[in-house]
């Protein structure tokens, strides 16, 4: 698994900011929160009333962010 920082810049790694987990920026919710509600039927517009801190780009980011490492564990 990479330790590079995320190259978008919606998704930061903030030490002592949710242990370092990567996150979207401005905020304490992490990228695994995001795709854990999904993974459990939350939809995108559901977590943005809950959050609405949060923007449509932020999905696109974590989805991106995401894709990284499945490109790398495919290698």
């Amino acid at each position: 698994m990479s330790t590079a920082p995320p190259a978008n810049s919606r998704i930061t790694v903030v030490p002592g900011v949710r242990s370092g987990q990567p996150s979207i920026r401005g905020t304490r919710v992490a990228v695994k929160d995001v795709l854990t509600w999904l993974a459990n039927g939350a939809t995108e517009d559901e977590i943005l009333s809950d959050y609405p801190y949060l923007e449509k780009e932020d999905f696109k980011a974590v989805y991106a962010y995401t894709s990284q490492f499945l490109d790398e564990a495919v290698r």
